[in-house]
Order: C-alpha cells, then sequence, then structure tokens
C-alpha cells in the first residue's frame, strides 16, 4: 500500500447491491452479549439452503447489524449470498477481564503453541477433530475507548479450507489475578445441560459441537464458551469471478484455459498515445504506450464507474448461484513501459499490479524503469478498479456506511477481469505486438509473446493471490510487500489512519468498528487475495493451470503487516528463505514457524528482507524496529515499505525465469540495500 492522504467532498450515498436479503436469524446471540453478531462468525448466523455447496448460506439482517451515527444499519444484503464464513477471517468473542498471558493462550510470538495439549483456546474441524494453526490477541483499543479492552481476536495463521465446519473453544480463561472467568449464563446452561428457557432448540446443536469437542479431548465442564462456524464453498467465493472470467474469454473465443495456449482474439484495444525517448532523455526507458481496452463490464453503472454493483443472472437449475451479468462494456485505460533493451531483444510481458488507492502511472516509476532495463522486463498496467484513485470517494463513503459495501469487492473483481484481459492483449499474437506502437523501427516486435508473468507490490501484491489464482496466461508471480485479508491489514497499517477519520465518526464504538471490519471481510474475499490463496498455487480453480509465486516481504513493514505476509505464505504453500532474520530482529520464539523449509527451485518462495534496526542516516534516521506484537501499526524510523534493491528485481527476473535465486549470502538474513552485512 502506498500512503494516500485524503482531501475530498464525500459523495452522496449510492443505492445498495442488488439483491434482496433472505429471512433473518430470529435474535442476536445470547451467548456473547457484548453485540449482538459476537460470537462472530457463528453458523446461529445461517440457515439451511439445499442449494448452496456447503448446505447452509448466511441470514443476516439490518435488524441485527450495528447501525452508524445517522442510524443505518451496516447491512449489505449481498452478504446472504454467502454459504459460510471466510476462509482467513478473525474469530471475535468479549471476554470482560481476560488476561491472555495469565491465560496462556497462543501468541503472534509463538504460534507452535497452538499444539499444546492444554491450549486454552483452540479451533478444531468439527469432523475430523484436527486443531487449526492459529493466534490470539486482544484488540489493542489504542484510543482507550471505555468498555472496549476484552474483544479477543482469533486468527488463523493459515486459511481455513473451504466448506468445512469448524469449532471454537474457549476454556480456563484466567483474569489478571489468575482467577478463572466463568461462563456467561446462557452458555454455561447449555454446557451444563440445563438449557435456559430459549435455548432448547441451541441444546440440540450443541450436542453435536460437545461430543467433537470431546473426541479432540477438550473437557466440557472447562470451557468458559464454545461454538461452530462454517467456512464458505470454493465455488461461493470464487463463482464470481470465474464466471465471468470465463464468459470473457469464450467470447474472445478461448473455453479452454488450463491448457496454456492462447486461443482465439486478442481484446479490442486503441493506442491513445505514444512517446519515444532519446537515450540522452532517458538511459532506461525507450518508450511509452498508453491506450484504451474495450472489457466486458458486469456492474450496473455505466463504464463500470465506482460505487457500481453486480445484477445477478437468474437461476438455473437447483444448485445456487451467483453468477454476475453483463451490462455492457467499458473502457480500461493501460500504460506500458517498453525498455532500452527491448529494441534489440524482445522483452518479457509483465502485467503489473499498483498500490492502495494508486494508479497504473506507478509502472513508470524510476525503480521500475531501472528494474525494465536491467531485466529486460516490460510493464503493463491498468487500474486495480475497485481500490484505485478513482476510487477514494466511494471508500469513503463506505466507511460512513457500511451498508454499502458490496461495491468494493464488485469492483474489485471487475478490476481484476480487466487485468487478465491486458495480460491476454500483451500476448495474443494479434494483440499489441501487432501494432506498430510494440515494434522497433525495423518492424520488429517489442514483446516476446511467449510467456506471461505479474508483478503487484503493495496492493498489487495483497490483489495478487487473487489475480494469479484466475489467471490463464501467467504461472509465475512475483508479490512485493505482500499480504491478505484487509480486516487483519487496516488495524496494523498506517495507511488506514486517514480513514479511520471517516470510519470513527460513523462508528464510535472500537468493538464495533473491529466487528464490522471483520463482517465485511466475508464480501471482501470475493475480490482479494484472501478469497482466493488456496488456490493460488498448487490446488488450481477449476479450469486453470498451477501457479508458482514469490513473496517478497520487509521486516517491520509500516503499511502491510508482516504476519499477514506469513499468513499468505503458509496458505500458497511457500518454501521459506532461512534464516528469516537476525539476532533481535523477530518477535517469533519459532521463526517461519508453519512455513516450508525445503523445496525444489521452481517451488513458490518467500523472502523476507530487513532495512535494519534505527539508526542514524545521512539525513535523516533510517531502519525500522520489528513490528508491534498488537495491532497497531508500525510506526517508528523509516518505512521500508517502499524500500528499492535491486537486488529483489534480479530475484524477481530469476523467478520469472523458472527457478529461485538466493540473492542473500548463505546462511545469513536477507539484508535490503543500506544495511551492511
Amino acid at each position: 500500500m502506498k500512503r494516500f492522504v485524503v482531501i475530498l467532498a464525500v459523495a452522496a450515498a449510492t443505492a445498495v447491491s442488488a439483491g434482496s436479503a433472505v429471512a433473518a436469524a430470529p435474535s442476536c446471540d445470547p451467548l456473547d452479549t457484548r453485540d449482538c453478531l459476537l460470537p462472530w462468525p457463528s453458523n446461529h448466523f445461517t440457515k439451511k439452503d439445499a442449494h448452496t455447496a456447503t448446505g447452509l448460506r448466511v441470514d443476516l439482517s439490518a435488524a441485527l447489524m450495528p447501525k452508524n451515527a445517522s442510524g443505518v444499519p451496516a447491512f449489505p444484503p449481498d452478504i446472504n449470498h454467502s454459504d459460510g464464513f471466510g476462509p482467513g477471517s478473525g474469530m471475535l468473542t468479549y471476554v470482560d477481564g481476560i488476561d491472555l498471558a495469565r491465560t496462556g493462550a497462543v501468541p503472534i510470538t509463538n504460534i507452535a503453541a497452538y499444539t499444546a495439549k492444554q491450549a486454552p483456546i483452540v479451533v478444531i474441524d468439527a469432523k475430523t477433530g484436527k486443531r487449526q494453526m492459529i493466534w490470539v490477541e486482544l484488540d489493542s483499543n489504542p484510543d482507550s475507548e471505555a468498555n472496549g479492552n476484552g474483544l479477543v481476536m482469533i486468527h488463523p495463521a493459515r486459511n481455513l479450507p473451504e466448506g468445512r465446519r469448524y469449532i471454537v473453544a474457549l476454556r480456563n480463561l484466567k483474569d489478571s489475578a489468575g482467577a478463572t472467568i466463568p461462563a456467561g449464563a446462557a452458555f454455561a446452561s447449555l454446557r451444563d445441560g440445563k438449557p435456559a428457557a430459549g435455548l432448547a432448540g441451541r441444546a440440540k446443536e450443541y450436542a453435536s459441537i460437545f461430543a467433537s469437542l470431546k473426541k479432540a479431548k477438550v473437557d466440557r465442564k472447562s470451557l468458559y464458551l464454545a461454538w461452530d462456524f462454517t467456512v464458505a464453498s470454493e465455488s461461493n467465493l470464487t463463482e464470481r469471478s470465474l464466471s465471468m472470467r470465463n464468459e470473457s474469454f469464450a467470447a474472445l473465443g478461448d473455453k479452454t484455459m488450463a491448457d496454456g495456449k492462447v486461443q482465439g482474439r486478442s481484446p479490442q484495444f486503441s493506442i491513445d498515445s505514444v512517446t519515444n525517448y532519446t537515450a540522452e532523455e532517458n538511459a532506461n526507458t525507450a518508450r511509452r504506450v498508453e491506450g484504451t481496452l474495450t472489457v466486458p463490464c458486469y456492474l450496473n453503472k455505466p463504464n463500470c464507474a465506482p460505487g457500481g454493483t453486480f445484477i445477478y443472472k437468474k437461476q438455473k437449475g437447483k444448485r445456487t448461484a451467483w453468477l454476475p451479468s453483463q451490462q455492457g462494456t467499458m473502457a480500461a485505460k493501460f500504460y506500458c513501459s517498453i525498455p532500452r533493451s527491448a529494441l534489440t531483444d524482445p522483452a518479457r510481458p509483465v502485467v503489473y499490479g499498483h498500490g492502495l488507492l494508486g494508479n497504473p502511472r506507478e509502472s513508470f516509476g524510476e525503480s521500475n524503469q531501472l528494474i525494465s532495463q536491467s531485466f529486460n522486463i516490460l510493464f503493463c498496467a491498468t487500474r486495480e478498479i475497485g481500490m484505485a484513485d478513482e476510487d477514494v470517494v466511494n471508500a469513503v463513503g463506505l466507511l460512513r456506511n457500511m451498508a454499502r459495501f458490496a461495491s468494493f469487492p464488485d469492483r474489485l473483481q471487475q478490476g481484476m477481469l480487466n487485468g487478465l484481459l491486458l495480460g491476454r492483449a500483451m500476448i495474443n499474437p494479434n494483440g499489441f505486438v501487432a501494432n506498430a506502437a510494440f515494434k522497433n523501427d525495423a518492424g520488429r516486435p517489442l514483446i516476446n509473446t511467449s510467456k506471461l508473468f505479474y508483478n503487484g507490490n503493495s496492493q498489487g501484491g495483497v490483489q495478487g493471490a487473487a489475480i494469479t489464482a484466475l489467471a490463464p496466461d501467467f504461472k509465475r508471480a512475483v508479490f512485493g510487500v505482500p499480504g491478505i485479508n484487509y480486516s487483519l491489514l487496516l488495524p496494523r497499517s498506517v495507511d488506514f489512519d486517514e480513514f479511520e477519520i471517516f470510519f470513527k465518526p460513523a462508528y464510535p464504538n472500537r468493538v464495533t468498528r473491529m466487528l464490522i471490519l471483520n463482517v465485511i471481510q466475508n464480501l471482501w474475499d470475493r475480490g482479494e487475495g484472501n478469497g482466493y490463496a488456496l488456490h493460488a498455487t498448487d490446488d488450481p480453480l477449476p479450469n486453470t493451470p498451477r501457479h508458482q509465486v514469490l513473496l517478497e516481504a520487509v521486516v517491520g513493514d509500516h503499511q502491510v503487516a508482516q504476519i499477514a505476509a506469513q499468513n499468505l505464505a503458509r496458505t500458497v504453500n511457500a518454501v521459506g528463505r532461512r534464516p528469516g532474520s537476525d539476532p533481535g530482529r523477530s518477535y517469533d520464539a519459532t521463526p517461519f514457524y508453519g512455513i516450508r523449509s525445503k523445496g525444489k527451485p521452481s517451488d513458490s518462495r518467500y523472502v523476507l528482507f530487513d532495512s535494519g534496526p534505527i539508526r542514524p542516516g545521512l539525513s535523516r534516521e533510517i531502519g525500522t524496529n520489528v513490528p508491534p506484537v498488537g495491532n497497531v501499526p508500525p510506526r517508528l524510523g523509516q518505512d521500508p515499505h517502499g524500500l528499492f534493491d535491486l537486488e529483489r528485481g534480479r530475484q524477481a527476473s530469476a523467478f520469472f525465469n523458472g527457478s529461485f535465486l538466493d540473492v542473500c549470502p548463505a546462511g545469513r538474513a536477507c539484508r535490503l540495500d543500506g544495511w551492511a552485512y
């Protein structure tokens, strides 16, 4: 993410996403009285639906949702089109007076402790009893808001497999004096086999929960709270984007996308401008090309404008599927930077993913120009619409009224389609390479169309797992300073400071805001890497090839949390480059826990670079601390997020060629340029 200071007047709210809500759950969940939706996520807020892949459907209503300062419930109706909850979302409940250290809960600093026999907070697969890798924290409540110090947040350290039911169990919880915290009255009545009035139906549901916990050797009498939830199915998370991709590529004449063959026509495009540079004017870039792609539009606003949402097709057959209907076309601007090296040796084409609420001109930046020339790479980029510069007004409006949130992930999915079609135009023989703008003076092509690649940085890295999981044309991708799961990322990012200016007045309670972020993650999963990461590498989506990815993260990133990059590395089954850190430069008891240590040279990789501790520089302080253990951003020292290092480019170039190149000294942790070994 790049910092983006918001100075604007917010546009009037637009209509809520198309589609009506299903019948609502009858009541708040009495098991956690701190908020109607706690504990979250929970199968209490679902109903049976034989036509979905999980047999369930999320079943919320406006009456159950938190309200903003204007009294509008934060209820995006499209959430009820989910057949479960997010694979990486936090599990939340409020425990007044809890002391996690005295309790012995699995901390972010020692994820390996999740396997401890008597771990007080566990998440298990309801069918197999297998423990899931987690870590637990209390919301840091940085503004010290009243009644806000007990929100327990349980995070998967690797995304949970889709379509399965999980049980969260909390037992033997302690306060700061070491005293056991008693269970709430409602849950205690279920636990003790004496359900309170109104809980008889829940008692039947809990028979299965208690039976699963017994098999997992969790003592029923020790329980403070337990509940179950189901993770949404693979199809429900990805079917919208897959349908859009399949329709769009089929219209070009390509229906078999797993075979790696480019068939059919190129997407339609026009060239808007060509700027040539002499070597004296620009030593790295020979030409810039700007143009416009014509792509299918699936949003209900002309030209897929911000704030638009999907209009779904009528259901066919018995299985429920929410598939967007095309609403015409849109003009998607693209920008290509042609290195000087391509004039004599056609360059490798790379789709570039830009930073937070940014624009594709980022691909013209000096660092990218140097990488482009040094390694003969031709970057082309289009806006990651949904979270591009032109989406700022909509983003701020959503923070004031989360009922409209569906417009965010819907447009993000349109943006991913645009990126895929840009890639197809880059390598189709009748695409860019057939146009004079992409030929040298002798008429020879400037693009090597044999292979396509992806390189996304910051937001482009967060989106990277999603667009890669969908990609038919590139099989190797590099994500710079990446992560997944915006509900985890935002509280840990300095970038969110400017947006809290709007979010906090609309939803003044800290617990409410944290809960809302985790609720809307259900929708966000459809348009960011969190919903696709399980299928970004070894387990491809239908009609899609396998991929390999290189993750290049930095210690103490102020904008994209280091822990989110580690979660991504585990989820995509990447091999971690070791050692991961120098002494004193990690809070992990077991660095890179749960990340593979061995693999083939061609396998996915995770590499952590370090700018070093805070120290005096020539004109300013440089280096940064290891990240805070709480859910607050790093703020001290120099933000390493955007620091340039040509060796990372060399590593990326080699990965595109098919294998991992270790650019760091053997037996040493990787350092960024500026911190000498």
